[in-house]
């Protein structure tokens, strides 16, 4: 039998626990012995992650993920012994090219290639995890399993030649990008195929549709990626509403956005109509040549009644063209406060439009231009999958240095960068965390960044203890604050324990400001963290800091730095601040001590007193 790709990328994979309990599982609920055999046992494993993964609540999806996470690592990405010299060649040649001579690479500068190539794998491993797993990916369950073991074959799409190179365990680029639109006519494909051919069973067609898959994809992304909207200058035009369970709307959905290149996964058949069945589906058509409206430029898609479940234009990333600004406010005013979080995105492109404008102009910015250009007060939030483009690329002519000075209102000389730095004049910290930092850093400083301007340490004081478990269930209902059920098992159980009122000063970073520069464990955050002058927090913390930040932005999310408490599923467990679309949750995360956090992911630690 043909080795499985993930035998090829990890062989110790068919023989490690998480397989064998996926075998042991399979073989109880089918009855069936499953044959020793590398590729037979992990298919057994990639089954079970299908279930974990495909839960239709999406917190639970997401807590499976962040538990999966480091296993898909380890099977998936390039090992440093599997790097190919040529890969180290070719770099040494890009370096002469652009006239930096390099006879050898030294060994610490391959490690750090190395390290970079790798986490650029590991990105866009993520950002097929992310979206596969998210509400945004309206596939069936099975599509979404489906691409998801075809993608991980596969390396980058070459435009040029229009085709995708096949993985082996010496691929270093990263896995393949999202091409949306194309992903849902490969469903309508697939659908199509399983019709015309009744007499196959599935797993018969799924394996040969597999085999037709990487040629498809690219296919579809070379059509998607050709086609032109015409009179893209136009912004005139009308909104079309498309009616949840209305016979027929489905299909003029879907004909209306074919061949358009909207990069929208609406423009297959079976995701438009699995978008109508769950809300009202609203799309601005802009006037063709004939004055006709036809061309495709915004699109709103409901989530049941009220809800908005998504934004979205036809830019990269579905990001919404500025042109296209006026005509999405409009329609958002109709909404009422369900669009509240959108009319946040929309201010924001438009703020960041003026700012554009003002830079290709010439003109200076203002003092509260710098602070919304850095995101000093909050994040700049836009309609697309990922961050505005122009956000980097204002910055990026601009002296940093200088901006700072304006920002926070001082002198250079107020500014620290180490330690020694820091006195009484000092307005802001931009360095290093370094053992002790926190106890030395003055309490009224507002501005702490291990760099400027992505990696601010934020400080806030909350009032914790003083409540019953059932006073702070209560409380949190009372808010309209959702509760897990993890999170409401873990307040249930006897080692949430709450002490006397007190004020408690708490920390917020990312696992990189604590100086991991890639993935580590719970037990290495925590010992890193009280290096630094920093303590796990009190049980009751995550329900009290709950009930104090209900401003928390859409999206957000971190996790209390605390002694874990095992929830119902008697996993270990944190609690979890998050905001989704339909409010703010306390929620129970995953945090098995040897379990990995990426460099991104935030934490809250209470800030240790110094004994007078």
């Amino acid at each position: 039998m043909e080795k499985h790709p993930l035998h090829i990328k990890n062989p110790e994979l068919q023989t490690s626990e998480e397989v064998q309990a996926a075998v042991e599982k399979q073989e109880r609920l089918e009855g069936e012995k499953v044959p020793n055999d590398p590729a037979e046992r992990i298919e057994a494993y990639m089954d079970r992650l299908e279930n974990i993964f495909l839960n239709p609540d999406e917190r639970v999806r997401e807590r499976n993920l962040e538990m999966f996470r480091d296993k898909i690592y380890d099977a998936l990405l390039i090992k440093k012994e599997n790097f190919p010299e040529s890969y180290f060649e070719l770099q040494q040649r890009i370096a002469r090219e652009r006239g930096q001579a390099v006879e050898e690479i030294p060994a610490n500068i391959r490690e750090q290639m190395m390290d970079v190539a790798i986490e650029d794998q590991r990105h866009s491993l993520d950002a097929w995890m992310d979206y596969l797993t998210s509400d945004d990916a309206v596939y069936p369950a099975w599509f979404k399993y489906f691409a998801w073991k075809n993608i991980i074959k596969l390396s980058q799409f070459d435009k040029e030649r229009g085709e995708f190179k096949k993985r082996t365990d010496s691929t270093v680029a990263p896995f393949p990008d999202i091409y949306r639109e194309p992903l849902a006519q490969i469903a309508d494909i697939y659908l199509k195929v399983k019709e015309d051919n009744k007499n196959l069973k599935e797993p018969e067609i799924k394996e040969a549709f597999s085999k037709k898959f990487p040629t498809l994809y690219a296919e579809l992304i070379q059509k998607s990626l050709a086609a032109s909207m015409e009179n893209r200058e136009e912004i005139k035009g009308e909104w079309v509403k498309y009616e949840q369970g209305r016979i027929g709307d489905a299909a003029k959905l879907f004909k209306s956005l074919e061949g358009k290149g909207t990069g929208w996964c609406t423009a297959g058949s079976s995701t438009a109509e699995a978008q109508i069945e769950s809300g009202d589906f609203y799309v601005f058509y802009t006037n063709d040549s004939n004055g006709e409206p036809t061309q495709p430029r915004l699109a709103i898609r409901m989530d049941g009644d009220n809800r908005i479940g998504e934004v979205r234009g036809i830019l990269p990333h579905q990001g919404v063209e500025p042109v296209m600004q006026e005509a999405l406010d409009g329609k958002l005013s109709e909404f009422g406060t369900e669009a509240d979080a959108y009319r946040k995105k929309s201010e924001d492109m438009r703020v960041l439009t003026s700012l554009e404008k003002k830079h290709e102009n010439e003109e200076s910015f203002t003092k509260d231009d710098l602070i919304f250009l850095y995101e000093i007060n909050s994040s700049i939030e836009g309609f697309g999958y990922q961050k505005d483009p122009r956000v980097a690329e204002l910055r990026q002519d601009r002296n940093t240095e200088e901006d700072m000075l304006v920002i926070f209102d001082c002198t250079k000389e107020e500014i620290a960068h180490v330690p020694s730095q820091i006195n009484e004049h000092t307005k802001a910290y931009v360095g290093q965390l370094e053992p002790g930092i926190f106890q030395k850093l003055p309490e009224t400083l507002e501005h702490v960044y291990t760099s400027f301007p992505d990696k601010k340490i934020r400080r806030e004081e909350v009032e914790i203890g003083g409540k019953s478990k059932e006073q702070l269930i209560s409380e949190m209902e009372t808010a309209g604050i959702n509760i897990s059920d993890y999170a409401k098992s873990m307040i249930e159980n006897p080692d949430f324990v709450t002490g006397k009122p007190e004020q408690a000063t708490l920390i917020r970073l990312t696992v990189a400001d604590l100086g991991f520069k890639s993935n580590a464990t719970t037990d290495q955050i925590y010992k890193r963290a009280e290096e630094l002058g920093l303590e796990l927090c009190p049980a009751d913390t995550g329900p009290n800091y709950r009930l104090k930040y209900k401003n928390q932005p859409l999206g957000e999310y971190f996790y209390i730095g605390m002694k874990q408490i095992t929830d119902s599923d008697g996993d270990p467990d944190v609690f979890k601040l998050v905001r989704y679309v339909d409010g703010l949750w306390l929620d129970g995360a995953w945090a098995g001590p040897g379990g990995g956090w990426r460099p991104d992911r935030k934490f809250a630690f209470r800030l240790r007193k110094v004994e007078a």
